[in-house]
């Protein structure tokens, strides 16, 4: 019997879908709980899958059920088949009502206060039976992961860095500009140099992060050493918040001081800043079947970020 009968024949979704629950509480009884059925019927459906792949899914012990190498796999295998099924399943709605679905987006924070708004606010009245669910994800590794697991269907964020099971697409670079208070001191002078404000009161992403790291290159770019942070965070609305006071000094990507809800308050300063830029970018996974509305938010992503880059222009 090849591969294509085992699984048409002895794999069966509720039997995936009973290993996946004891993968997620690691307990075949609280498996048995959570999906209300008897813990003998866990046991049997767990046991005949893997006497039909021949691999032990489970180490079984006190602590309870722990996947091995191969339930790893098969794991893996039952998120994409349940996803695909979930996605199956809204382009069929999608067919009998063109204005459903939901469309899942991870962004992080400092895409969350700038960008989004603007998409949310187009996508929303183009499409107002669709729900969006906007989440936080933590830059980083943790972003990613959650588009792995599917629990998100897109980022819109910083650069991610090369994956090959990623479609990555750059909306748009940008340079970093500094910014003060509107209502301080340096924003009223005529002329101002870098040399004026590099002694002020900083408030900077760490320069561990991947963000710090980009804006200490600015500052060796601009012929300084990067100052030590009176502040330093990644939370862009303290970020913001600090600078529109008039008391401290940032560096921002432009988009974020030009979309920023504190935007009257801040001052982009008229200083020529070399060095690196920062792009903003989409990113899916590749090989995914993307439900109708999901494909209708990329593209409307698409078009507002092209809209206010000609604005900022």
């Amino acid at each position: 019997m090849d591969w294509s009968d085992r699984i048409g024949r002895r794999i069966k979704l509720r039997d995936l879908h009973i290993v996946m629950a004891v993968a997620d509480t690691g307990s075949m009884a609280k498996a048995a709980a959570r999906l209300r059925i008897s813990h003998p019927a866990v046991s049997k459906a767990v046991s005949e899958i893997e006497g039909t792949l021949g691999v032990r899914l489970f180490d079984r012990g006190s602590q309870g059920a722990e996947l091995t190498a191969y339930g790893e796999v098969l794991l893996r295998c039952g998120i994409n088949v349940f996803d695909e099924m979930q996605q199956g399943l809204r382009s069929l709605q999608h067919l009998s009502d063109p204005n459903s679905g939901e469309v899942r987006v991870g962004c992080t924070d400092i895409i969350l206060h700038s960008l989004v708004p603007a998409i949310v606010r187009e996508f929303s009245k183009a499409h107002p039976g669709v729900q969006l669910d906007v989440k936080l994800t933590n830059p980083g590794g943790h972003q990613i992961q959650e588009l792995r697991e599917r629990k998100i269907d897109l980022l819109i964020t910083r650069a991610t860095g090369q994956h090959e099971d990623f479609h990555s697409e750059v909306l748009f670079d940008e340079p970093f500009v500094f910014v003060v208070g509107a209502q301080s001191e340096l924003a009223r002078k005529r002329r101002i140099d870098l040399t004026d404000i590099i002694k002020g009161n900083w408030v900077l992403p760490p320069y561990d992060s991947a963000p710090g790291a980009l804006v200490g290159e600015v500052f060796r770019a601009n012929g300084f050493s990067p100052p030590k942070p009176l502040v330093k965070t990644i939370a862009i609305q303290l970020t913001v918040s600090l600078i529109a006071s008039g008391e401290f000094v940032g560096i921002l990507p432009m988009s974020v001081a030009a979309l920023s809800a504190h935007q009257a308050a801040l001052r982009v300063l008229p200083l020529k800043s070399a060095g690196p830029r920062i792009s903003a970018e989409i990113v899916f996974l590749k090989n995914r079947t993307l439900g109708p509305a999901v494909a209708s938010f990329i593209d409307c992503t698409r078009e507002v970020t092209k809209s206010l880059v000609r604005v900022r222009r």
